[in-house]
This record gives structure tokens, sequence and C-alpha cells, in this order.
């Protein structure tokens, strides 16, 4: 598979009209076969993605920001689990952005996400982010129209200004099935060690799945930009959204065009 072609399959380029409700979220078109074809070649990825890493944290110049959003039980946790596993701790920093506090309900509402932002040679990775301000602002209906409508204007602003400043941005949708979150709902009751993990509120959400691809997919064609493109990720299948995720995500690193820093002793000269 070619660098481009995993770059540029799920991508949604500026401008493009989106619909979820009609994208194959089983689709395994870049890699033939399944889960045990792929094992070795996941491996290869997460390696090479590790020293891309290493690569970023010793130039020292740029920045990485990944953002991943999904339904419940889509698979964020397990995406950043299996696709960042190897990368140096030191390079890279989760953020699970949940209900806002007191705090951060007093300032607006991009105040804590900028604070999570990446600085010279470090990942960021978004589980859940500042898009959770729209989507579930307007479906649960927490804000009127008027709030939520103009956050997108906002977002595409803030994160032109990252981009300008030296962030590179990929936005992951992992896009499944209605049906498919119906079996890892039922995994998780039929699982105690995955009781934890059920939230009975869950289902308040799963009953507007329908209104919740709309909005999903009115935000995706509003604010993937040139600057900061979201790419939807059939996600049904765990082994290919790990596998493709991975390779967009190291495409992106390949795209900066890096170099380990330039010193100015010869190692040769060194006697230990």
């Amino acid at each position: 598979m070619s660098i481009e072609q995993s770059s540029n399959e799920y991508r949604v380029k500026q401008g493009d009209t989106i619909d979820l409700t009609k994208m194959n979220t089983r689709d395994k078109s870049l890699y033939d076969g399944g889960k045990e074809e792929h094992h070795d070649e996941l491996h290869e990825l997460r390696e090479e993605l590790k020293e891309m890493q290493n690569l970023l944290y010793a130039e020292g110049k740029n920045k990485l920001l990944v953002v991943i959003q999904a339904m419940d039980t889509g698979g964020k946790d397990g995406c950043v689990k299996s696709v960042f596993g190897r990368v140096d701790p030191q390079g890279i920093h989760v953020s699970a952005f949940k209900k806002p506090s007191e705090e951060e309900m007093s300032h607006d509402f991009l105040w804590r996400i900028h604070q999570q932002a990446p600085g010279n040679g470090m990942i960021s990775v978004f589980n859940r982010s500042h898009y959770e301000d729209i989507i579930a602002v307007r479906v649960k209906k927490i804000f009127p129209e008027d709030v939520w409508s103009r956050r997108y204007r906002h977002i595409i602003e803030f994160e032109r200004m990252l981009a300008e400043e030296g962030t590179k941005i990929v936005k992951i949708f992992l896009n499944i099935s209605k049906d498919e979150q119906h079996e890892r709902l039922q995994a998780r009751l039929d699982d105690k060690a995955k009781h934890w993990k059920f939230n009975p509120d869950d289902l308040k959400d799963r009953a507007k799945w329908d209104e919740f691809m709309v909005a999903y997919s009115e935000l995706i064609s509003k604010t993937s930009t040139d600057d900061a493109p979201w790419y939807v990720i059939p996600a049904d299948r765990k082994w290919y959204r790990n596998l493709t995720v991975s390779q967009i995500v190291i495409d992106a690193l390949k795209s900066l065009d890096m170099s380990y820093p330039h010193i100015d002793w010869d190692p040769e000269s060194i006697e230990l």
C-alpha cells in the first residue's frame, strides 16, 4: 500500500459534503485478508511510528496533534493503545476530555483545549476533543443553536492558528455501525471485567443514533480543512482500524521532512 493511498483513501477534502450513514463501516479495501495476515505488518508500523516519534522529539521543531472522535464503543481507547503503545512516553501526551469542570465552564470552551495542545517535539492525542462542544451540546440540546453553530467558525480559526504556528493536525473519526455498537455494548454486559466500562446513560445516546449521525456528518463536512483534515475510518474491524490509523499518523510525520539535529563534533574523536 502506498503512502498516498493510505493518506487519501479516507480523507475528507475541504468543501466535501459527507453522509456517514452511506459510508461502509466494514470496508477493508486497503488490506487483503484478515487480522492474522496483518499481525506482522501492524508490528512493523508501530515500530516505524516509534522511530518517527523519536525523530520528532530529537529535532524539537515540529509538533503533531491527533484528534480522535467516535460514537460510544467506537474504539477510541483501543485505537490509542494499539497505535501509540510503543511510543516513548516522554514524547506523547494523551488527553481525555470529559464533562467540563466548573472552572472550565467559567472560561470559553476552547480554554481547556488549548492548554493540551502539543509543544515542539511532542505528539498530543485528544481522546474526544473540542468537537464534543458542538456534538454533545447540539444533540443533547444543552445550548441553543445560536451557541453551538458559531463554534464551527471558532474551531476552524483555532485550528488554523495552531497549524500556522507549526502544528500538524490529523483528525480521525472512527466510524462504526449501529449493529457493531450493539455487539460491543452487549460484550460489556456479558463480561464482569468490563462492567465498569458500561454506562447506562450510553443507551440514551444510542437512542439518538440518527441525530448523532446527522450532527457528525455536518460537523466533519464543515470542519475538514487543508490545515486540519478529517479522516473517516471504517472501524467495525479493529485490526483494520489500527492499521489504517497507524499509517495515516506515520504519513503525517513523514510529511514534516524532519532530520536529526546537526552536531558540531566528531563522534569518532570521542574515546570512552
